[in-house]
This record gives C-alpha cells, sequence and structure tokens, in this order.
C-alpha cells in the first residue's frame, strides 16, 4: 500500500492545507466537511470488423469540498488543486449549505467513526454493524500487477482481433464484430473534519462485445462483457474464449423465438445476470436516501419479514477483483458486506454518513460519487442474493407446470416508490409440465419488488456473481455488479400476446 506522503505530494497538498482547508468550510458553523481529491487517466480502443475504428485518452484532476449543516449539503469543486482555488471551493460550499432559511434544523452527530489521526495513513476502520455479519478486513480487494497507465493502446489490438476470430469460428451467422477495451485508474485522496486521511488506487478493465447475426434475412443482436478491479493482466486467452463462447452461445434459440400468451405466472430466473432485477427492483428501495426521505416502499420495514425464512440479500464491496468492489467508500469509509436481509428479515439499510447520522448507526460503505463534480450519495456495489437449499435450476422447472423461464433479462423502469417494476427478457423459454419447450422474445415482465421478493418461493444452490459491465445510474454513473442463483417467483405478470 502506499504512503499516504506520496499522495500528498501528488496533488501538492500539506497536512496543514487540508486542515485549513476544512477549516474554511466549517468557519459558519457546519456540521461536517470533507474533502475528495481525484486523479483520473482513462483510455478506450474500440475495433470494428478487425480494424481500430477509434480510441483515445483523457485525464480528469480536480477536488470536491463538501460542507453539511444536518442533512443540508454545500457543494463546490475545482479543477485544480491549487490551494486558492481550493479556498475558493471551501467558501462556495459553505455558502451554500448556509443559503435560505436560518433556522437550525435537524442537526447531526457525523462522529460514527473512530478518529484516525493525519499521519496514520490509509487505515481502515470496521465497525460490527448491529444485525450485520462483519469481520475486520486488511489489505486490498483490488491490485494491477500491469498498470494500464504504462501501457500503449497498439498492444491491445491483437487481443481483440483474436476476441473476433473466436466469435467468427464458433458462428458463420456472425455478420459485424464490435469489440472495445476501456479502462481507467484512479488516485483518490480524501482528507474531513474528523482529522480522517484516506488514500485509493483504483483500476478497472472492461471488454466489452456486440456482435451482429444474420440468417435468411432475420437479423439478431447479442453482447458480452466482462470487467473486473484489476490491470492489463485480467487480459487472457481463457478470457477470449470465455467471451467469445458467452456471445454466441442461444443464438440459434433467438432466431427461433416466438412471443407467447401472456399472464400471470409462475418464473423461474437463472443464475447471474438476472440478479439486475434483485438490484433494480430491490436494492435500490434498500438505500437509505430513499428510506430517510420516506420514499422507498420498505421505510417502515426495518427489523420486519420482506421475505420467506431463509433469504439472504447482499450489498458487498469486499470480492476481490470485483467491478463493484471498493477498498474505501468515496467518504472515507471502509468497504463492508452488508446483510441487508437476513434469514427474511430486513436487517440494514445502505447508508453514507448523512443516513448513519440520522439514523444513528455507522455508515456501511456505501456513500459514492461518480467524480470530484459530485457529492457522495448512498449507492449499491455488488448485490447479490446467497445460495439457497432448494436443489438446482433444473429442479425449479421440474416442479413448475406453466410458466417462463427467463435466462437473461435487459433494461426495465422501476418505481421506487411503489417498487412496481418492468422489465424486458432478452432470452427465455416457455415452461410446460416440468421441462423447458419453445425459445420466447418479444416479451416482459411486470410485478412489484416488494411483493416479488416476498413471492419468491424456491432458491437453488448455484449463485453466480455476473462480471459483464454494469453501471447503475442513480443521479450518477457508478460500477456496480450483480448476481442471484435460480430462484423461483410464484406469479408475476408477463406481457405477451
Amino acid at each position: 500500500m502506499r504512503n499516504p506522503n506520496d499522495f500528498l505530494s501528488h496533488f501538492g497538498m500539506t497536512p496543514a492545507h487540508l486542515q485549513a482547508l476544512v477549516g474554511e468550510g466549517l468557519k459558519n458553523g457546519g456540521d461536517w466537511c470533507d474533502l475528495f481529491f481525484e486523479d483520473t487517466s482513462y483510455s478506450e480502443l474500440v475495433l470494428r470488423d478487425g480494424e481500430v475504428s477509434s480510441g483515445g485518452s483523457h485525464i480528469d484532476y480536480g477536488c470536491g469540498v463538501r460542507v453539511l449543516r444536518g442533512e443540508k449539503t454545500g457543494y463546490a469543486y475545482a479543477e485544480s488543486t491549487e490551494y486558492g482555488a481550493l479556498l475558493s471551493a471551501a467558501r462556495g460550499a459553505s455558502a451554500i449549505a448556509f443559503a435560505g432559511s436560518s433556522v437550525e434544523r435537524n442537526r447531526l452527530n457525523f462522529n460514527t467513526l473512530p478518529k484516525t489521526p493525519l499521519q496514520a495513513g490509509p487505515q481502515r476502520h470496521l465497525q460490527q454493524l448491529p444485525g450485520n455479519q462483519a469481520d475486520t478486513l486488511h489489505g486490498s480487494f483490488y491490485s494491477q500487477e500491469r498498470d494500464w497507465r504504462e501501457s500503449d493502446a497498439a498492444q491491445f489490438v491483437p487481443a481483440l482481433q483474436k476476441l473476433e476470430s473466436l466469435i467468427r469460428a464458433k458462428d458463420s451467422s456472425v455478420h459485424k464484430v464490435i469489440a472495445m477495451l476501456s479502462s481507467q485508474v484512479s488516485e483518490i485522496m480524501m482528507y474531513n473534519s474528523l482529522g480522517e486521511l484516506t488514500t485509493d488506487t483504483r483500476p478497472i478493465g472492461s471488454i466489452t462485445v456486440t456482435v451482429i447475426f444474420v440468417r435468411e434475412g432475420h437479423t439478431e443482436m447479442n453482447n458480452a462483457s466482462r470487467s473486473f478491479r484489476a490491470g492489463v493482466e485480467m487480459i487472457t486467452d481463457a478470457l477470449l474464449e470465455e467471451l467469445a463462447t458467452n456471445v454466441t452461445t442461444g443464438m440459434d434459440e433467438r432466431f427461433e423465438a416466438k412471443r407467447p400468451k401472456g399472464g400471470k405466472m409462475p418464473v423461474v430466473m437463472a443464475a447471474g445476470a438476472s440478479g439486475i432485477l434483485l438490484h433494480e427492483a430491490m436494492g435500490h428501495a434498500f438505500e437509505a436516501d430513499f428510506n430517510r426521505k420516506g420514499q422507498s416502499i420498505f421505510a417502515d420495514k426495518m427489523g420486519k419479514r420482506v421475505a420467506s425464512r431463509g433469504i439472504n440479500i447482499i450489498d458487498d464491496a469486499t470480492i476481490p477483483g470485483n467491478r463493484g468492489a471498493v477498498n474505501i467508500d468515496d467518504e472515507g469509509v471502509p468497504g463492508q458486506k452488508i446483510y441487508m436481509v437476513e434469514d427474511g428479515i430486513l436487517r440494514s439499510y445502505l447508508h453514507d454518513r448523512i443516513s448513519a447520522a440520522y439514523y444513528g448507526v455507522s455508515p456501511t460503505g456505501n456513500g459514492r460519487r461518480e467524480s470530484f463534480r459530485y457529492n457522495p450519495i448512498p449507492r449499491m456495489r455488488c448485490t447479490y442474493m446467497e445460495s439457497g437449499a432448494d436443489g438446482t435450476c433444473g429442479d425449479l422447472i421440474a416442479s413448475v407446470k406453466k410458466g417462463i423461464f427467463v435466462d437473461q433479462f435487459s433494461n426495465g423502469e422501476v418505481k421506487i416508490g411503489e417498487g412496481d417494476f418492468t422489465f424486458y427478457v432478452k432470452s427465455g423459454r416457455l415452461i410446460e409440465n416440468g421441462r423447458l419447450t419453445m425459445p420466447v422474445k418479444d416479451i416482459n415482465i411486470v410485478g412489484n419488488g416488494p411483493r416479488a421478493l416476498a413471492d419468491i418461493v424456491a432458491v437453488a444452490g448455484d449463485l453466480k456473481i455476473d462480471d459483464s459491465t454494469w453501471t447503475c445510474g442513480k443521479e450518477q454513473s457508478a460500477f456496480v455488479s450483480c448476481g442471484i442463483p435460480s430462484v423461483l417467483v410464484k406469479s408475476l405478470t408477463v406481457g405477451g400476446e
């Protein structure tokens, strides 16, 4: 782990600078002030049918200053770390926090983590949260053996060309292949009014491939992706083979698929990418800002049963190399594994410092932001359901007389307050008398998140975390991932003919 003095030098700061900036932010009487320094290097390379079509790189650099007065946020940033510019940002953030009414409301205690001396460097404290299973953590959840910033884009062209060759060798109906490699490395330094200094170096690499297939005048498109918090070493022959297999598998069924009759029926969701429904329809409703403001259907459900016994739903920052992993969140809070639902009981929301202070609990490491230009808000990391004890996916299918098996969802819509959702099915099959039959397409799944959660009647033992390029768009973009074992929901509305 790098010495924190390296980060101070990198951003042109001293301990005295940091303390003075926080002091400026708090001089009008704010409850909290923090600084978020960022230096991110981005790169991208795109190949279309084996030829480089675009590419580039850029750097994003600056610092955001946040001042909190109760639940009110004042935020300003500078695209520079020159001390004068940051002093102006601190004054601006303070002015915003104190704009409007002078009445003091909802004064919150933000001293919910042990104070760390400035000289102590990047220490990570992990609180044992009530109702959660969390262990003391050491080290890092990610690293890069080969730094993306020290690599030339040209060296990745052969790998993307090999990926295309593998794809074309697996399916003669491939018409066009678009392959993209993107990467970024962020140097992050944070300091707050508790005197805590935290630092992190965050790598991430992603490969995405989109393929257009043409058969007898009919066109279908499929895509596959993989993303990890890792360096150049993530690009291996095994990864390229996995992507090629993933993007070409199931295309025969896709061309044969038809639109079935709709109605209410049981739905079996396959392990892995179906976890996006868990993320969207349930995970967002567990984020503490929605609950603090009374906007979530789960706002009054803490400590109550929301699912059947044996169901555990987790948001986890600690999976090594995972796209959603964070050593520390964007408020300097340690990344943790949080049981939101434990044995069917709602145990924890996902907290940033504001909501944690509001509820009188420790923050859970879910305060995240897109960049230094944004203030942090509660966000998921890797959201998944633990494996159950109800056999295999095949056992779940065999228990259904008439229903739908969903292999993958695509985009969807969710209303956080009501919990209502609509998701579009990317691939699936009818279930008839316990067997998979006709491939289906052009259907959506409609339901209510809390109701669907309560209606999960069987959970298989095949949890799979999906390592695709999931990005959550709640006001800001954030890297996330998701997963789920195969589950059986006893009744959802299937939109068909």
